[in-house]
């Protein structure tokens, strides 16, 4: 870090990161909790199920699709200085990702609704849980590049992060994204080898962010590195 820089307001950097550590720590949780469901759906739907644990996990991806929107929003303010076309199309790429999440949350409590009212319908629970692994791949499979290439490229422009860390957005988001489409026309198996490592950079990315924006903070650029000095010498505000 360069000695000139000014740390920018505490609570921006600290409530962006808590948000992303909500995304990573509820993402994970909630597909856990979801696995009766996606593994054996017809199994599911014709046993005695575990409607509790599912219930959890929709519960924890609603406050995904919040922590998800809310990083966008608390960081909006900062990013635009360097370009808000690009911010705005961050802003975008989130709440399109949290459309998919929300679609795949309505095809699980589909598939719960199927074991109290039809416990027979084996083969529609079987195309429901299909539909919510689609969205998983749509949504912070694909559109996920928001977060890692559009996200990454302003911080490394802005130098309000580290660059290499940076960079982990900037590679990890084409990287997921390519994978995405690769399993979306069945040139790689979904949840396989190959889609698995193409996760680690993204995966490493979101936990590194959080972490830095949480412990460290950002810090506002000194002049004539990534963008210009804002003409508004005033600190930026949430």
């Amino acid at each position: 870090m360069h000695a000139e820089r000014l740390i920018l307001p505490r609570r921006v950097s600290l409530a962006a990161g808590v948000l992303f550590l909500i995304t990573y720590v509820t993402s994970i949780a909630a597909y856990a909790l979801f696995q009766p469901v996606l593994d054996d759906p017809a199994g599911y739907i014709a046993g005695t199920g575990q409607d509790g644990r599912i219930h959890l996990g929709v519960l924890l991806e609603l406050l995904l699709i919040a922590a998800n929107i809310g990083t966008a929003v608390v960081l909006y303010p900062v990013l635009k200085r360097q370009s808000e076309a690009l911010s705005l199309g961050f802003v975008t790429a989130r709440i399109v990702e949290s459309v998919f999440i929300a679609a795949g949350i309505l095809c699980v409590l589909a598939i719960v609704s199927l074991g109290h009212d039809d416990p027979g319908a084996g083969s529609l629970a079987v195309s429901l849980a299909a539909t919510k692994d689609g969205t998983f791949l749509l949504g912070p499979g694909v559109v996920e590049i928001g977060n890692g290439l559009i996200l990454g490229w302003l911080l490394l422009r802005s130098g309000l992060v580290p660059r290499r860390m940076a960079l982990l957005g900037v590679v990890g988001g084409p990287v997921l994204l390519a994978s995405g489409i690769a399993v979306l026309f069945g040139v790689v198996e979904a949840g396989g080898i190959v889609q698995s490592l193409a996760t680690v950079p993204e995966f490493l990315w979101e936990l590194s962010l959080g972490v830095y924006l949480t412990v460290q903070g950002l810090a506002r650029p000194s002049a004539g590195r990534g963008a210009a000095a804002p003409a508004d010498p005033r600190p930026v505000t949430a």
